[in-house]
């Protein structure tokens, strides 16, 4: 067994996100994003058999038999009930049956809004990014978003965007350093993540932020958790996120 002493960021981003799910939630992730597929997947294994899992491959409840490391394989394929399109997708979300969407950001801003689409100026950037796909869609339609980001710095975690690509429902965000919480429009630290001192998640966050010594801690991964992970993920997929 596992001491949480050696409990490692994936493990705790990955277990962190899972526990934000229910059953009877239908739950999307897109591309890019191995956290989310091992924790939707840990989640639905766990304590959330009635969960519908939707990845952008258009798969529904698929089982693959080994995670791969790219959320567009076709191993994501096997065992789908049925197909979804990307206009499925959005009009799923648009009629409000879209629970969670899990969303990223190259930038967050301090009420939960996300940059991908250039740092600098829109017009002459310092680096053009890829571009925000359907985030600026499913953010105001998703009942929920869960944000996830694992690198917690101040260039990620920014008083001001240099561009807004999309904003709304956004739930909480998941770091490596704890979680977020979006409450009246602002994000609050909900929890620290075990040896964790206040100070670092202050210094880290490049807006204001409201943490101390009795800021709550985030629950080490449990033994039953931990184990689940491993099976679901023997090889380590979430970990390929922090390379």
């Amino acid at each position: 067994m596992e001491s949480p002493g050696s409990i490692l960021p994936w493990d705790m981003m990955a277990v962190a996100m899972a526990r934000l799910l229910k059953s009877g939630e239908t739950v999307f992730h897109g591309v890019a994003s191995p956290l989310p597929m091992v924790a939707i997947l840990l989640a639905k294994h766990l304590h959330a058999p009635e969960l519908t899992y939707l990845n952008i491959t258009g798969a529904i409840d698929a089982a693959p038999l080994r995670l791969p490391l790219s959320t567009v394989d076709p191993a994501l394929l096997r065992g789908t009930r049925s197909l979804v399109t990307l206009a499925d997708l959005f009009d799923l979300s648009a009629r409000g049956r879209l629970d969670v969407a899990f969303l990223s950001g190259v930038q967050i801003d301090g009420e939960g809004r996300i940059n991908l689409s250039a740092i600098g100026s829109y017009e002459r950037p310092t680096v053009r990014l890829p571009g925000g796909a359907g985030s600026a869609m499913l953010m105001p339609t998703a009942r929920r978003v869960i944000l996830w980001r694992t690198r917690h710095d101040p260039r990620t975690f920014v008083d001001r965007l240099d561009f807004v690509t999309a904003s709304g429902n956004v739930d909480r965000v998941v770091t490596p350093l704890g979680v977020f919480v979006r409450i009246d429009g602002r994000l609050h630290v909900e929890s620290l993540h075990t040896g964790v001192a206040p100070e670092v998640f202050r210094e880290a966050t490049g807006f204001a932020v409201e943490v101390g010594p009795d800021t709550a801690v985030t629950p080490p991964p449990s033994a039953a958790e931990l184990a689940m992970l491993r099976a679901i993920d023997p090889d380590g997929v979430a970990r390929s996120e922090f390379a």
